[in-house]
């Protein structure tokens, strides 16, 4: 058996423990509080890391290498979301116990498809160079728009999956419970729960979109790919129950990811033209634009966003 085999065995064992720990924590919806958010967001960090260090003496130092960078920028591509994530909630009125029951549901068909994602994509960037700048293309276009385009509002009217789930079942007007459907003299009725669930799923395909092609200018290595990603989308919950209170202090922290989406997608761009960036450059231009742009939002940014159990 390889060692990669082994770390694969590992990841699967740590992601069905983990996974059955929080599905156990969390069987009925409830406030998740800042300390217990802090709690497992530092648990979180610190399992990707113990695994990074399992990396490190199991395949060497240039998987550990690839393994962090691709967590760091899968992780700071994933503080975006919970802009979205704000929005989506104000408007169908989720409160903040109804919030992680959401977000719970909504990691777990992440899980499933930032894995057709990331497999599709790596089949098609090993058959197909050309991709490799049609991806660099689109982060420097996502990049830009990140940046100097509208923030746009929420609008699930015009989601194609909002309107098609309404086709199929009747809505209640209310949220009663936790339930996302419920029969009701004999007809299955979605509650908003559920519209909104389908909202949140709908905006992480269109995440996974920019965020998945990024770190394939890291590496095409199917572990490295799938395991950092994986890691950074499961610690996304905590997270946002710890910074959605405060995310509107990082007034330019979409200027430091966009900057990083853009250097990326240079990168894969010449990389077809034969020019190489060293993944050392690569992970000292996210680690000094994601500084540069907390400094900058803490020294000069506003405050703004209400906590998500308001």
């Amino acid at each position: 058996m390889s060692q990669q085999s082994v770390m694969w065995g590992a990841f699967a064992i740590l992601m069905i423990v983990m996974l059955a720990v929080d599905l156990g924590r969390n069987r009925t919806s409830h406030q998740v509080s800042f300390r217990e958010a802090l709690i497992w967001s530092i648990v979180w960090i610190g399992l990707a890391l113990l695994f990074n260090a399992g990396i490190y003496f199991t395949l060497g130092p240039a998987k550990a290498l690839e393994f962090f960078t691709g967590y760091l920028i899968e992780k700071s591509l994933s503080v975006d979301n919970l802009f979205v994530f704000i929005m989506i909630f104000a408007y169908f009125n989720i409160r903040g116990e109804h919030q992680a029951r959401i977000l719970k549901w909504g990691i777990i068909g992440a899980l499933v498809m930032r894995a057709l994602f990331i497999f599709t994509g790596i089949e098609l960037l090993k058959h197909f160079d050309w991709m490799f700048s049609l991806f660099g293309v689109l982060l420097v276009y996502t990049a830009w728009k990140m940046a100097f385009g509208d923030d746009g509002e929420v609008e699930p009217e015009k989601n194609f999956l909002v309107r098609l789930a309404r086709r199929f079942f009747p809505v209640t007007r209310r949220i009663r419970g936790d339930w996302f459907f419920t029969y009701k003299r004999g007809i299955l009725l979605a509650s908003p729960l559920f519209l909104t669930l389908v909202m949140v799923e709908s905006s992480d395909v269109l995440f996974a979109i920019d965020s998945i092609p990024a770190i394939f200018a890291v590496t095409l290595d199917p572990f490295i790919v799938f395991t950092s990603n994986i890691f950074a989308i499961m610690g996304l919950r905590s997270l946002y129950f710890l910074l959605a209170g405060v995310v509107g202090l990082f007034a330019f922290l979409k200027y430091g990811i966009s900057f990083i989406l853009a250097f990326i997608g240079v990168k894969m761009v010449v990389t077809v033209m034969g020019y190489h960036i060293p993944i050392q450059l690569s992970l000292a231009v996210i680690v000094a634009s994601l500084a540069l742009a907390v400094t900058a939002s803490l020294l000069w940014g506003r405050g703004g966003e209400e906590s998500p159990g308001a």
